[in-house]
């Protein structure tokens, strides 16, 4: 698995992870994508599956870059620091490698929120502070209220069928060499299912690449989102043999005849 360095850190990430959105394949293919290499596992309060990855990860936390995050509904300063407790508890751990907030509100002054999310860092409850959904606006100004620690990455959707974030987002968080973590990079699933009978030109390309260099359309999906600096990736797959194959699309780069060929498709 090739790694990417988060944010201006000296931290290290894999660049397929783990999502757990909508997860319901147990413990087995989140500590096989460990096993071989995606040891960053990403989750959230609101998504119900805090319990199940802490099951995965117990007797192996040292080795797992684990993410999670607290609702947009909890952002008040006492909220964020209550929902952190919640976490750590159903997580099994006594520290979140990155906390992010899930998604912004604007009725909750970004300044108190952050704040909140600087003491969980003093308090070493928390390593790297986060965001998500978050556009460049929003972005630039939670920036401006932090007051001792970096915002390392923003989780947003990005894949070949959903490129919104390439018009603003992605260059200013590549210029600040902030990290986007690329959340249903397979356009929930869309770009992973192979028909050979298609006539939708797009997939047909995929599907073309895919067969000239003898991997899955997944994987080229997948290769195509990291392969932008700056860029990992979180699928999510209910079965370790999804896994294996996600997380075969990273240790090697599309050629760049091959991405402008994509770019171009899915333009």
């Amino acid at each position: 698995m090739q790694l990417k360095q988060l944010n201006d850190t000296n931290t290290m990430v894999p660049e397929i992870g783990l999502g757990t959105w909508n997860y319901k394949g147990g413990i087995e293919p989140l500590r096989k994508g460990i096993e071989i290499g995606a040891f960053l596992i990403d989750t959230a309060e609101g998504y119900g599956t805090e319990e199940i990855v802490g099951q995965a990860i117990k007797g192996i936390r040292d080795k797992v870059f684990l993410a999670t995050k607290v609702s947009g509904r909890h952002l008040r300063y006492n909220d964020v620091l209550k929902a952190a407790e919640g976490s750590l508890r159903r997580l099994g751990t006594d520290y979140i490698d990155l906390y992010q907030i899930h998604w912004p509100n604007p009725s909750v002054p970004i300044k108190e929120t952050m704040r909140a999310m600087e003491t969980l860092v003093d308090s070493g409850l928390v390593r790297y502070i986060g965001v998500s959904n978050f556009s460049l606006k929003e972005l630039i100004e939670a920036q401006s209220a932090m007051s001792k620690y970096p915002i390392v990455s923003n989780q947003v959707l990005y894949n070949l069928n959903r490129r919104d974030i390439e018009k603003d987002l992605l260059p200013y968080c590549q210029e600040h060499k902030i990290t986007i973590i690329a959340y249903t990079p397979l356009d929930n699933g869309h770009l992973a299912r192979t028909n050979r009978r298609t006539k939708d030109r797009k997939i047909q390309v995929l599907e073309q690449i895919a067969n000239e260099i003898g991997k899955t359309p997944a994987q080229v999906a997948l290769n195509w989102c990291i392969s932008h600096p700056n860029v990992i990736a979180i699928p999510k797959s209910d079965s370790v043999e999804r896994v294996i194959e996600n997380c075969q699309a990273s240790g090697w780069r599309l050629s760049q005849e091959h991405m402008d060929l994509l770019n171009k498709v899915f333009s």
